[in-house]
């Protein structure tokens, strides 16, 4: 799947259909229903974005978000909670969270909010990406392979660097299009498979290729198919 997501919400139903939401559209979602295992999930494993309720049996939402943030953890949180007044807000988004969205709510705009997290996310300054034998310093803007200067163009550093972002994964054309041109991807054009075959070249001027197709799929990042 495209992304990994924890969803830590104690309620059944509203658990649910978030579930199956956002597993409709395409993502690994993995549920806990109280702060206590919430928190062992969130720090144990990798996600790409965290959808929290406040309200949460055995460690609340905000004190979970605080001891996670404190571990200097850093991935996109979204907070979701029955909480609604500007004081709560503000005590949610000053205590690490990312959004917040008040129950009840659309599941159209949770899925929005989700996609702006993981593009802000995939956009997110790092110091140097690297895999395999290819890197991007983050700083210098500087792409080498096996110590090979590598001449890219923005566009395609971009797309280097949200492939180094998620190595070993299956990447869709959609969530590669979107979180790097950061507008709706267009089935009918060929924008995307223009810039990978460019960046291939550029890529396997100095090693095999690491950037493989599957289709009907997307792309993956590999050393091998």
């Amino acid at each position: 799947m495209s992304a990994r997501i924890l969803l830590i919400e104690d309620e059944p139903e509203i658990a649910g259909f978030i579930l199956r939401g956002l597993r409709e559209e395409g993502y690994t979602v993995e549920h806990e229903s109280n702060g206590v295992d919430g928190l062992a999930a969130l720090t144990q494993q990798v996600w790409d974005a965290v959808i929290l309720d406040w309200r949460l049996p055995g460690q609340d939402g905000l004190a979970v978000l605080k001891e996670y943030r404190q571990r200097d953890r850093q991935t996109p949180v979204l907070f979701l909670t029955a909480r609604d007044s500007v004081l709560d807000r503000v005590t949610g988004l000053n205590g690490g969270a990312d959004d917040y969205l008040c129950k009840p709510f659309a599941f159209v705009e949770l899925l929005a909010r989700i996609r702006a997290l993981l593009r802000r996310e995939d956009r997110r300054p790092g110091v140097v990406l690297t895999y395999s034998d290819v890197s991007v310093d983050m700083v210098t803007r500087q792409s080498t392979r096996g110590g090979q200067r590598l001449d890219l163009t923005a566009r395609e550093e971009a797309l280097l660097a949200f492939f180094l972002r998620h190595p070993e994964q299956v990447l869709t054309r959609t969530r590669i299009y979107e979180a790097v041109w950061d507008e709706r991807y267009d089935g009918m054009s060929n924008t995307l498979e223009v810039h990978v075959m460019e960046l291939r070249k550029k890529l396997e001027r100095y090693g095999p290729r690491l950037i493989h197709t599957l289709r009907g799929r997307g792309y993956r990042l590999g050393e091998s198919e």
